[in-house]
């Protein structure tokens, strides 16, 4: 009986272990950011670094590309926000050993903040810009993404502020975020223990 609660003991830290696993961080630069119809959309950004999931890499890795929702309260040029949606898409070429394709396919899931701010210089000064929301989604090997953040920078010079005909340049772009097993996945493991505890307890009942 001891052995039995010992395995049982030992089940439960691994699920919990699972359930909270190390943060996930990919990072990015390049590309630009630009307005797409009522929405911001990020092309040709390179993914420079990804750790977590047994990785911790840096180099010319891959892409990152996002279209945020339609903007739903304020202004392009100096702040606002935009309406959960729109895909988010981390992309591997395969290299430092990662695996080839999608490594991260997912959307915002709350609103996006979008903030300007201004800095005195030569040429007419620099407008910079701030994106931050929440993310959700799933990693290449099918686990869910939880808790994820994402945060990127953008600049204008020439004193020029965001809007049409006038995209902005990517500085950095930081997404975090942990991995967790599908909530059936979780479900499916706690009935199979419930169904071994339930036997085991018939075979060795406590006295």
């Amino acid at each position: 009986m001891r052995k039995f609660f010992i395995l049982m003991l030992l089940l439960g830290s691994a699920i919990a272990a699972w359930a909270n696993s190390s943060p996930i961080t990919f990072g990015n630069s390049g590309g630009k950011i630009f307005l797409k119809g009522s929405s911001l959309s990020l092309s040709n950004a390179t993914l420079t670094s990804f750790s977590g999931l047994g990785f911790n890499v840096k180099g010319i890795l891959g892409t990152v590309a996002f279209t945020t929702g339609a903007l739903s309260s304020g202004q392009l040029a100096s702040r606002g926000a935009f309406a959960a949606g729109g895909p988010f898409l981390i992309t591997s070429n395969g290299s430092a050993g990662l695996p080839h394709g999608i490594l991260f396919s997912g959307s915002f899931s709350g609103p996006v903040n979008w903030t300007g701010s201004f800095t005195q210089g030569p040429n007419g000064g620099r407008w910079t810009y701030t994106l931050s929301g929440h993310i959700q989604g799933k990693f290449y090997n099918g686990l869910a993404a939880t808790g994820a953040t994402v945060e990127f920078s953008f600049d204008l010079a020439k004193g020029f502020q965001f809007g049409i005909g006038h995209p902005a340049r990517e500085n950095t772009g930081t997404t975090t975020m942990t991995s967790v097993p599908e909530p059936s996945s979780l479900a499916m493991l706690g009935s199979g223990l419930f169904v071994v505890s339930a036997l085991a307890g018939r075979k060795y009942p406590i006295l």
